[in-house]
């Protein structure tokens, strides 16, 4: 009996001191959640904007954390933001920028925390500058919708679709294809057309290029930027 209660001493004394499995981890750190991706409110998509230099708008981010946010606003002359990009931060929620008259341009935005976590950035908009005595305004550049950038087509008929707009509404838009193996492509494989999609036939294991240059049918015309596809 005296041997069974030094046991249950000695057992009771080593788990006090941590013999009976050891300190428990400390919490793991919280990871940092990036804010929540901004929502465009002004210039609106295809707008004609009288005033010049432009306030841009949007509506303010989250974050998880309380964090304080700044913002990234892009603007450029083309949707891939490569063309005259104009780059500012701010940390409210507008941002007034200075642009060229009768020029068309895109703008996006995107939300930075305190600890250098950024969301997405947001929906594109597009936008036109008024431009005085102008009557004719170019068309803005076409959007890809398939095949996806650098995509892989498994199949001997590739669907070409894009979208296209124009802020003159009641012009009537056409477009001229471009497709082929070389970069940029050479050849017209569509001309004139009215729709925004074409069938082109394609080879296997292939890198495609292509574009497309919209036309308003007033002597307007704006080349949109190469895209590209894989063949398996």
């Amino acid at each position: 009996m005296k041997k069974y209660l030094y046991l249950t001493i000695v057992s009771s004394i080593l788990w006090s001191c941590g013999g009976g499995g050891g300190d428990n981890p400390p919490d793991p750190t919280p990871t940092n959640k990036a804010p929540t991706v901004p929502t465009l409110v002004y210039p609106t998509n295809n707008l004609l904007c009288i005033e010049n230099p432009v306030e841009c708008k949007w509506n303010a981010s989250t974050d998880q954390e309380g964090d304080a946010i700044t913002y990234q606003i892009e603007v450029a002359r083309n949707s891939a933001f490569t063309e005259d990009k104009q780059t500012f931060t701010a940390a409210s929620v507008t941002q007034t920028v200075p642009l060229v008259e009768d020029i068309a341009y895109y703008w996006r935005v995107k939300a930075t925390d305190s600890k250098n976590a950024s969301s997405s950035y947001s929906t594109t908009y597009k936008f036109y500058t008024y431009g005085e005595g102008v009557v004719n305004h170019l068309p803005f550049s076409p959007e890809l919708v398939k095949p996806a950038l650098n995509t892989v087509v498994q199949t001997t008929t590739a669907s070409l679709e894009w979208t296209a707009s124009d802020v003159d509404t009641n012009d009537t838009l056409t477009y001229d294809v471009y497709f082929g193996t070389s970069n940029p492509p050479m050849v017209m494989e569509g001309n004139n057309q009215a729709t925004t999609t074409l069938n082109v036939a394609v080879n296997a294991s292939t890198n495609y290029y292509w574009y497309v240059v919209v036309k308003d049918g007033k002597g307007g015309e704006t080349k949109g930027q190469v895209w590209n596809f894989k063949t398996d």
